[in-house]
Formats: structure tokens, sequence, C-alpha cells
């Protein structure tokens, strides 16, 4: 895969749907990474919304003019994400050496791109993915930032790994590699209930794309406040386990081993606060209620049962 031009151009995609106020702090986030890297490479934005009524567009027009490679609005309005990616990616490819994506209620530290960047020509890579951390709003639940829930599904690698997967709220692939392999695409039937990015960065691996790890390429994923409840916590966990069994079988394990899979853990989270108990520290109760129920959701998975997003 050719590496990009001397002076390469990124242009960030994004997809929104009804959040403006966290759109237009992400927005704000990279004009900073623009300037940052200014000398070093041009930015532009793809915005895809996928509101019915177009909500974004006033967003949009506040930074037109802004980016040097602009600020593009696209509206897909169908309510599936995977649909919105799809614009989004193919859009900002026509742009752009680089397609990097980002969630719209993230928001990127000023040297993101630039560790993107930097990650990709220090590995020759055609994909790079960085680090995200999730904040919660002042006035959080203590056992929310005390116990591990805000680590669900993210992992620290060490810097400049070759890994197998990536996440759509933290990455960037070559546009080149996007145009000559049409067919790997986010799938539009996982659009509602999650796991599209999942098995999109799979699709791409097995069919050639090198993806490395950038340390410093961090992102925040800003909490509202309606997630900080046990509620959504212990849906998110069992909404995560059933969609952590459809991208793994969609991908080629078979369904009896994730079963097993969803057993084990299911046993090993009920273990988990006699242990800790043991060992003089804190049960735990709420994540150990959070990880059986992740179990569960990837046992009823052989059951047919899909739960959507939310």
């Amino acid at each position: 895969m050719a590496g990009p031009s001397v002076t390469p151009t990124i242009a960030v995609a994004v997809c929104t749907y009804n959040r403006n106020e966290a759109l237009a702090t992400l927005l704000e986030a990279l004009l900073v990474n623009a300037v940052h890297l200014s000398e070093r490479a041009s930015v532009g934005v793809v915005v895809v919304d996928d509101s019915a009524d177009g909500n974004a567009r006033g967003v949009i027009e506040r930074f037109e003019g802004r980016f040097s490679l602009g600020i593009n609005y696209r509206l897909s309005g169908r309510q599936n994400i995977s649909l919105a990616r799809n614009m989004a990616i193919e859009s900002a490819s026509e742009i752009a050496d680089w397609t990097a994506m980002i969630d719209d209620d993230c928001e990127p530290r000023p040297e993101w791109l630039e560790a993107l960047i930097d990650t990709q020509q220090k590995t020759g890579a055609d994909a790079v993915t960085g680090t995200m951390i999730r904040r919660v709003p002042p006035g959080s639940p203590k056992w929310l930032t005390d116990e591990p829930f805000l680590e669900l599904g993210l992992a620290r690698p060490a810097d400049r790994a070759r890994l197998t997967i990536a996440a759509t709220f933290n990455s960037m692939l070559s546009s080149r590699w996007l145009k000559d392999h049409p067919a790997i695409r986010f799938q539009p039937a996982l659009g509602v209930i999650g796991g599209e990015d999942m098995v999109f960065y799979h699709a791409a691996t097995t069919a050639g794309l090198r993806i490395h790890y950038s340390e410093r390429a961090v992102v925040y994923e800003n909490e509202p406040p309606s997630r900080a409840t046990l509620a959504y916590q212990l849906r998110l966990f069992l909404w995560h386990g059933n969609t952590s069994y459809v991208t793994s079988v969609r991908s080629g394990t078979h369904p009896v081993r994730m079963f097993i899979h969803g057993v084990n853990s299911l046993r090993q989270s009920l273990v988990r606060p006699i242990v800790r108990v043991c060992q003089g520290e804190n049960p735990q109760l709420r994540y150990c209620l959070a990880s059986a129920l992740h179990a569960v959701g990837k046992m009823i998975g052989p059951l047919g049962i899909r739960i959507q997003h939310k």
C-alpha cells in the first residue's frame, strides 16, 4: 500500500444523531487539531447527519471556511449507523489521502491527528487506531469510577503494536485502501444493533489491512448524565455481550464456542466478589452484576435474541 503524499491530507469523518452541542464541542477540538498540524498536513471534515430533520446543519454552517479542506455536510436520516458510516467514509476518501473516524460524543486531544500521522509514518501502516478515555460528568456516582465500568471494551496495547481490530471512535485509514476495497464496508444489518465497526475492521484485516496502535492518539468520550446510572450501565453490559456474540459469529467464530465462552465468563463474574472479599478488597457487587449480564448477553445470542443499541 502506497503511503500518503509528501504533505498529507486528512478528512475526519463524523456521524451524528441529535447531539448538536457535543458535535460543536468536537468540531472546535478538531479545529485545534488542524491548527496544531497545519505545517504538516491539511485537514477537512465530513459530517453525516442521521437525524430525520437534518438538525445538525446549523452547527456545520458555523464552521464553514474554518478548515483548509472545508467542512462537508451530508444527510443520511435513516437512523442506521452503518449506512451513515458508509456515506461518511466514501465522502471523506474522495477529498483526502487519509480518512479519520471519530464519534460525535468524543473530544480529541490537540495532538490526536498528529499522533495518528506520526505512527503511520513510523510503521507504514494502512490504518492507525488510538486510545479512548471515558469521562463522566461532575456529581456522578463514585462507584462508576471506582469500579472498572468505564473500561468496557477498551484495550491498552503497547505503542505501535500491530493489531487485528480498530475502533471507529478513534482511527485513521488509507483512503486509497478504501477505494481499492469497495466491498469492505459497514454492514447495514448491524446498523441498529451495533458491532458494525468490529465486523468492518475484522473484514479489512482479513483482506490485508495493516493496523498499528498509537498510544498518544487520545480521544475522550464525554458521557452524559443519563449514562451515569446503574440501570444504564447494566443494560450497556448486556448489550455489549450480546453484540460481542453477533460480531464474533459474523467474523467466523462458531456459535457454540461463543456460548461456552459466555458460560465461563458468567462463572468468573460470580466468583469474582468472593475472591475479592477473601483478598480484603471491596467485592464490587455492581460491577460483578454487570459482568454477569455481559456473559448472559453472549449466552442468549444462539437463541436469536438481538439487543438494539441505545
